[in-house]
This record gives C-alpha cells, sequence and structure tokens, in this order.
C-alpha cells in the first residue's frame, strides 16, 4: 500500500506537491469514489482517475548502479551538477534512488519506481548489510576496530554495532584502507563514524549492498536486477 499522491506522482501526472493539490479539490477517484484525504493508501489493484482518466502505472523496474564519485545521489540538481538518474536516459520509467551516498563517495547504489521495495530497504528496523572500503589518513588500530563494533558516537545518536576490518596499512604514508559494513542509513554515516575516531576518509566506496556486487561493472554502468535478486531482497527486508 502506498499514499495516493506518490502513486499519482510516480505515474508522472504531476509533483508529490502537485498531486496532493488535485487530491483536496476533489479531481481524483478511487474505485470509482471521490478522495479528497490526504493519506489516503492504495494497493496496485486500485482503479485509481485523475480528472477522469485513469491511472497508468508504471511496470517495477529495479536496477544497481556503480555510482562513480562527483555525482549527486538525486534525480535533479538546482546548481546542474550530474545526478545518478542521468546515467539511465534509455530508461522511460520514473526512477529514483533507494538512499544515498554522497557526492565523493563510489559504489554500489540501487535505483526503482517501486516505492513500497524502497521504504523496505531504508527502514530502520531492517538489517540489510552495506560494505565500505574506506581509506583514510592514520593507522587504525585494534581498539578502533573495537569501538566500530560497539558503536560510535555520533551528534545524532550513537550507531549500531558495526563490523570492521583492516585490509591494509602503509606506515610510510600513515594510512589505512578498512572494511566496515553498518545497516543503517544515516547521512555521511561512515565518515562520521571514522572522523569520531579521528580518522579522516580520503576515498570512500560501498563494495556490496547485502549480496550484491559491482563484479562486472566498471564506474557509471548499471544493471538490471534479476528477479530473483528483487525476491531475495525483500525477504532480508521482513526477517
Amino acid at each position: 500500500m502506498e499514499r495516493l499522491q506518490k502513486v499519482i506522482a510516480q505515474a508522472g501526472i504531476a509533483s508529490r506537491r502537485k498531486a496532493e493539490e488535485l487530491i483536496v479539490q476533489g479531481k481524483v477517484k478511487v474505485n470509482d469514489e471521490l478522495v479528497q484525504t490526504l493519506g489516503t493508501k492504495v494497493s496496485a489493484n486500485d482503479k485509481v482517475e485523475v480528472e477522469g482518466v485513469p491511472l497508468e502505472r508504471e511496470e517495477p523496474v529495479y536496477f544497481m548502479l556503480y555510482k562513480p564519485r562527483g555525482v549527486i545521489t538525486a534525480v535533479a540538481d538546482d546548481k546542474g551538477r550530474k545526478v545518478v538518474t542521468d546515467f539511465f536516459v534509455e530508461v522511460p520509467q520514473r526512477i529514483y534512488p533507494i538512499g544515498r551516498l554522497d557526492y565523493q563517495t563510489s559504489g554500489l547504489l540501487l535505483l526503482t519506481n517501486d516505492g513500497a521495495f524502497a521504504n523496505a530497504m531504508m527502514h530502520p528496523k531492517h538489517t540489510v548489510d552495506k560494505t565500505y572500503v574506506a581509506k583514510v589518513e592514520g593507522l587504525v588500530k585494534k581498539g578502533d576496530l573495537n569501538e566500530f563494533k560497539k558503536g560510535v558516537e555520533l551528534e545524532d545518536g550513537k550507531t549500531a554495532p558495526a563490523k570492521a576490518k583492516v585490509i591494509s596499512r602503509d606506515t610510510a604514508k600513515k594510512t589505512s584502507i578498512v572494511e566496515l559494513t553498518i545497516h543503517e542509513g544515516k547521512n555521511r554515516q561512515v565518515r562520521r563514524m571514522f572522523e569520531a575516531l579521528g580518522f579522516k576518509v580520503l576515498k570512500l566506496k560501498r563494495e556490496r549492498y547485502a549480496f550484491l556486487t559491482l563484479q562486472g561493472l566498471n564506474a557509471g554502468e548499471y544493471r538490471e536486477l534479476t528477479p530473483h535478486e528483487v525476491k531475495q531482497l525483500r525477504q532480508l527486508a521482513v526477517t
């Protein structure tokens, strides 16, 4: 079930705010009945009409992108910077990213037009693992790894316990490469976790999302998820 205004927006009829105006103005029907209450939820089986025209819903699609650095995780940018949907010009559906990777972070990003699926992936009660590899200034020690595993105090609260391991350390350059697995989605969380422990992140890449990896993709390339992969992700979000 999804909010009516969101379904209208996803169908490309209007923005979500405009869709809300159409509902309040009495221009939307669900199953031949006038609906003017914001927050009304509809299922895929409900018949929706906007100003007398039946809504044609897009088939759900699911993609995995290898996001390069220097790209905004959004569908548009008011400063004219490159956004992740620029890589999908041949995809007719109105897709959007699930969660975020910040401007300077590369790696695995999911995109879809399925709101229920996106919400399930991002819901804080679900433990979908996301694995990052970071190159940081400083030599990360065992005690630092233990801090990650206990949870790190940030200004917006303590993080959940993370899995962490050192992949390599360069004693001459005083840098470390660390693998960190989290299941939360706080803003710039991985960078802030390292910063809280005194390590500046030089490079950051999301290597895995649950069981998905970037194998076979170069930066800027994408592929569609298989039905089995989508099913597996759904199962992870309900366990």
